[in-house]
Formats: C-alpha cells, sequence, structure tokens
C-alpha cells in the first residue's frame, strides 16, 4: 500500500480509529457506531475497526430498492446489524407524491442518514469520489443532527488503495464488482446514469420504482412547473432515457432528471 508520512495508510487508519475511541466512548458507551453500506469502502473500515480492536456497533440502513447481492453481502458480516426503515421506499415516494430527484434527494435522509444520533460515526467517504466529497474533513460535525460527529478514517485513501488493501487482507467483498459494476448503492438511485444496465440486472425492482412513480403522476404538472402527456412519459423523464420526452419549465431551461457529467 502507499505511505502516509512512513507509514502504511492502513497503520495511519488503525491509528486514527484508536485515537479518536476515547471521544467515541464518551458520546456512547458502545463506541463508534459504523456505518456499513456494503461496498468496498465499508468492508475496509469494517475490517479495520475490527483490526484496531475499537468498541464500535455496526449498522446497516436497509432501503428496500438494495440489490439482493448486497443485502446477502450485508448478512454475511455477524457483526453488523441490518436496520429496518419505518416505510419503503415505495411508500415514501407515494407519501411526498413526487420521485427523488438529483436536487431533491429526501430518500438519503430518510432511509440511510437517520442513524448515528449523538454518536462518532465511522463512514468510508473518501476524497476522491467527488469534487463534494473532497471538501469534506477527517473528523467534522453533521450539520442535520447536533452532537452527531463523523471520522472519515480512509478520506484519503485512493480507490486503488482500497483494492490493494481487500487483496492483500483477504477481505470478503459483493460480487457485484467482479461483474463490472463499480459503485454499489440503491437500483436506479438518481445519481447513477447506467439505467439500462439495472433495469436488466433487476427488473422487479425497476417495475415497483415505475408503479410508484406513475403513482405520482399529476397531470397538471411538477410542483406546477412542469407537464407531462402521461404517466409514462413522466417516467421516461424521471429515467432521463427519452430525450424527446425532455420538457422546458417556465423560464425556458430544459429540466433533466441527471446533470450532466
Amino acid at each position: 500500500m502507499a505511505l502516509l508520512n512512513g507509514k502504511t495508510m492502513e497503520q495511519v487508519a488503525v491509528e486514527r480509529l484508536k485515537t479518536f475511541e476515547g471521544n467515541a466512548t464518551d458520546k456512547d458507551p458502545d463506541g463508534y457506531y459504523l456505518a456499513y453500506s456494503g461496498g468496498k469502502d465499508s468492508d475496509v473500515i469494517l475490517h479495520l475497526a475490527r483490526k484496531a480492536g475499537v468498541k464500535f456497533t455496526a449498522h446497516h440502513h436497509l432501503t428496500t430498492c438494495d440489490p439482493p447481492e448486497v443485502v446477502y453481502h450485508v448478512r454475511t458480516q455477524p457483526d453488523v446489524q441490518i436496520d429496518k426503515p419505518k416505510e419503503t421506499m415505495w411508500q415514501l415516494i407515494r407519501r411526498k407524491k413526487m420521485p427523488p430527484r438529483r436536487n431533491a434527494r429526501y430518500c438519503c435522509e430518510a432511509l440511510k442518514e437517520g442513524g448515528g444520533q449523538n454518536r462518532l460515526v465511522i463512514t468510508g467517504i473518501r476524497w476522491g469520489e467527488s469534487a463534494r466529497r473532497s471538501k469534506r474533513k477527517m473528523v467534522e460535525s453533521c450539520y442535520r443532527q447536533r452532537g452527531k460527529m463523523f471520522l472519515n478514517v480512509i478520506c484519503d485513501w485512493t480507490t486503488k488503495d482500497v483494492w490493494d488493501y481487500i487483496k492483500a487482507e483477504g477481505v470478503n467483498y459483493c460480487g457485484l464488482y467482479d461483474e463490472g459494476f463499480d459503485r454499489l448503492g440503491c437500483v436506479l438511485c438518481p445519481m447513477r446514469r447506467d439505467v439500462e444496465k439495472q433495469i436488466q440486472r433487476w427488473p422487479k425492482i425497476a417495475a415497483a420504482w415505475e408503479r410508484a412513480i406513475k403513482a405520482t403522476f399529476n397531470p397538471s404538472g411538477v410542483g406546477g412547473r412542469v407537464q407531462f402527456d402521461s404517466a409514462e412519459a413522466y417516467w421516461q423523464w424521471w429515467l432521463d432515457r427519452d430525450r424527446s420526452a425532455r420538457v422546458k419549465d417556465v423560464d425556458g431551461q430544459e429540466v433533466m432528471m441527471f446533470e450532466d457529467q
């Protein structure tokens, strides 16, 4: 692995976990709250926490639209608690009367970010993942929940560092990576663009999305601004796979489900 100030990235991460363990136990006698998604980065932080010997409880927040392969992988981790939501994604969409979008990601807050109140949360967030995450700090406070803090223990790791560690340590990971999926998360997450690939792979989950989204179709328009001829056009707009279904808002700006990357 790469070196940081003469130490391996693993050694630095383990030192970080040991250094802040007192802060975690001061907040809660169970120690750290480890946010485990089932992806490669969370596999690494779980392995590091075990190796460091620090006190922690690991939690996976089920979203109800997770790939079955990820759910199965999570279940192979004996020390990870699976927390079920109060309502499914499909119930949430109907209650909100609109599907989640890039600029309206209410699903993350409702289904994934509620745990860890007044705890020091270990995450697998890395600076190299996105421009937004590159601005995160190694230790930071949660702006949504007072008293909740984050330790982004592998924030300075690269993707290569992650895979090098997984291979060197024999860390078990979800098989979807071996099938060419580079990022794991909710099926048809608005932050992803490989729509057709996901619909083909998980047709039942895609059908559940379609039913829920079409149930929120309003002929009078989305938020009173955007109108569609049918529920099908509305669904295609959300997928952003039918460019002819794109529409413009009252200001003449094209309304897009996904931002260009």
